[in-house]
């Protein structure tokens, strides 16, 4: 199983590690982009429209452009604690057992609009760019990137796929993969159940249903084997009819 996670614009405020060394990176096929895109982002960072560009909000704007300046030279820190969002919080790598936590760094690939994918135990500094931005003079980071991750991403077992729309499409494993949704369903007095889509709870859901199965020990081969797993764990959830989507539904 390969559990595959969008990052998160949450970051934690600094490292305590060595400076970049893109040469350690998991993935080395994918460093000459790497070097492209940081490049390109240096020279972004330098231009008066860097936060329009960047699609920065004007509060964070300051703060994400002089991180990114800093790439180079910023102290580092494991992946597995860099990033901050309610995904990560509800994942909860620090409380899993030695074991699991092994797990996670063999099972866990997190796609990242600068360095391509990375795994947990990779040492990068704390940064700021998101895969849907267009990045002069390269265009799209999510078409920049598929080649490259079609190539370094082969997974042979089931791929469960935890990405959010801007990063689902700057892969498309080949192997078997599910999509992990999330559903709201609430009960309607004499009629029938709707369903709603949910964000912020999607993130917590699908951060909390892979620390469970990281917990569990499971390793699914197929997708009727992930959906026994996951209501085993005690979530309701249902396969799609062609087996491409695992909806998780919460009741109202």
């Amino acid at each position: 199983m390969l559990i595959v996670l969008p990052p998160s614009e949450g970051k934690a405020c600094g490292g305590d590690g060595p400076p970049l060394d893109p040469a350690g990176l998991s993935f080395p096929e994918l460093n000459p982009i790497r070097e492209r895109v940081l490049s390109a982002l240096a020279e972004v960072c330098g231009r008066d429209d860097a936060p329009q560009v960047l699609a920065l909000p004007r509060t964070q704007a300051e703060e994400a452009l002089r991180r990114n300046r800093d790439l180079h030279t910023a102290p580092t820190l494991p992946v597995s604690r860099l990033y901050k969002g309610v995904l990560y919080e509800n994942l909860a790598l620090a409380s899993l057992d030695e074991a699991a936590r092994r797990a996670a760094d063999e099972q866990i690939v997190i796609l990242s609009g600068l360095w391509g994918a990375l795994r947990l135990t990779d040492r990068i500094p704390p940064y700021r760019l998101a895969m849907a931005v267009s990045l002069p003079p390269l265009g799209r980071l999510a078409a920049l990137w598929r080649p490259a991750l079609e190539q370094a991403l082969r997974p042979t077992g089931l791929v469960v796929d935890m990405r959010s729309a801007p990063y689902a499409v700057a892969w498309r494993p080949a192997a078997p993969t599910v999509t992990v949704r999330v559903f709201r369903e609430f009960h309607v007095p004499g009629g029938v159940p709707k369903r709603t889509v949910v964000s912020h709870m999607a993130k917590a859901t699908r951060g909390k249903v892979a620390h469970d199965l990281l917990k569990a020990g499971v390793d699914p081969a197929s997708p009727e084997e992930l959906l026994k797993a996951v209501c085993g764990l005690g979530y309701s959830a249902e396969l799609s009819g062609d087996g491409r989507h695992l909806d998780v539904v919460l009741h109202a």
